[in-house]
């Protein structure tokens, strides 16, 4: 197997799935109030129904598709998910009505949950002292995409906003029809388990993170982690507008700031930390990091002030990787793929009800104390890393066997 071959294929895989997000940014708004003759407000509340959608489109199939994986091999889902992506977003550059890009919406999230089926591909074909690295290297991935995402969206959109649904299928049929000539399957027939509906439903995969008190432990962690991360998406922009006055060009520099700082750190250093200081540290001093770079956002006064927090708040992608590790280690091979699906459940539960909470704190605090979710967010993140120093304390993650 040429491993090497194989991660960057899985590499572009992650990076056009979130792409499939970042880039309808920009345009999406726009082709739905175009189809509800200018009602901005029942345009905005519409785009508020298709990001739910696609999330919980993610919360019902990352678990199946990580089940099938566990099953059938990786290869075959991966490929399929590409494959259907990228017809996907044909479909959706033709849609003539609001109904059918609905629909297009509703695939989009179902071909887009292969996230969890990656990660369980990088776990099969990397040792175990490599497989914070190469969780890095995706992450870098997943970051690129959702600043990438939008800046491509937004360029192409100007000059017609079907163009980026073009863009994005030719990249996702040219990507699936690389990975068929390069992707090998990772999986091994004796190491698959039986397909079960249990298993492969959101709340049966979830079972699976209860089964080892360490693993409930890492995986509570992770779920904080994420919900402290929706901060971001729900009230930065607003933020920043309100209390620095940025406009577009400044968010926009500031977002492709936190891109290469975040690259760098999952790019070139998670592999480095971990070998020096281990997961367990890793995960604890992420985290810290990322509770402190929240806090410099919530009490930072001026722009530059809120700029310094970013290379310190980048150091926060070790602790994914890191903590992604630990957890691999509690399942054996032919659990992986339901592992990952479990995970990608628990994200995406954090995706439905974090944006409005933070939301609504921010309304709430506006006059005084802005930055109050930035700050709770940041309580999050040091609540995680005490968690992570209790339930990582004695015990030694082990791989079951099935």
């Amino acid at each position: 197997m040429n491993t090497r071959h194989a991660l960057a294929f899985i590499f572009c895989t992650v990076a056009l799935d979130v792409l499939a997000l970042g880039v309808m940014i920009p345009v999406l708004p726009t082709i739905v109030l175009g189809f509800m003759d200018g009602d901005t407000a029942g345009a905005a509340e519409m785009f508020g129904v298709f990001a739910t959608v696609w999330a919980l489109m993610q919360f019902l199939c990352s678990p199946l598709l990580g089940a099938l994986s566990d099953r059938y091999g990786r290869r075959p889902v991966i490929l399929i998910s590409c494959l259907g992506l990228g017809l996907d977003y044909i479909f959706m550059a033709l849609a003539p009505s609001l109904l059918l890009l609905f629909v297009g919406r509703v695939v989009s999230g179902i071909t887009s949950a292969t996230i969890g089926t990656s990660f369980a591909y990088i776990v099969d074909v990397t040792k175990p002292d490599e497989r914070a690295k190469a969780f890095g290297l995706v992450g870098m991935a997943f970051g690129l995409g959702f600043v990438v995402g939008p800046a491509i969206g937004g360029l192409l959109g100007g000059l017609d906003p079907r163009l980026p649904f073009w863009v994005s299928a030719a990249a996702c049929l040219a990507n699936a029809a690389f990975g068929w000539f390069v992707l090998p399957e990772s999986l091994p027939p004796e190491k698959r388990m039986a397909f079960s509906w249990k298993r492969a439903s959101p709340v049966g995969s979830l079972k699976l993170l209860a089964s080892q008190r360490q693993l409930l432990g890492l995986a509570s962690v992770d779920f904080m982690g994420n919900f402290a991360h929706q901060v971001l998406p729900a009230v930065f922009v607003l933020y920043a507008g309100h209390r620095y006055g940025w406009g577009e060009t400044t968010v926009g520099l500031t977002l492709a700031f936190v891109g290469v700082c975040t690259a760098v750190v999952q790019g070139l250093l998670i592999g480095p930390i971990v070998r020096r200081i281990g997961a367990r540290a890793a995960v604890i001093v992420g985290l810290l990091a990322g509770a402190t770079g929240m806090s410099i956002y919530g009490l930072a006064v001026t722009g530059p002030w809120f700029w310094a927090g970013v290379p310190v708040m980048a150091f926060w992608g070790v602790a994914g990787p890191a903590l992604q590790d630990m957890m691999t280690r509690h399942v054996s091979g032919s659990e992986q793929g339901q592992l990952q699906g479990a995970t990608s459940a628990s994200r995406s539960v954090a995706g439905l009800i974090a944006p409005g909470i933070f939301a609504v704190l921010f309304a709430w605090t506006i006059d005084s104390l802005p930055g109050a979710a930035f700050l709770l967010a940041g309580g999050l993140l040091a609540a995680a890393a005490l968690v992570t120093w209790f339930v990582t304390a004695r015990t030694r993650p082990v791989a079951r066997v099935p």
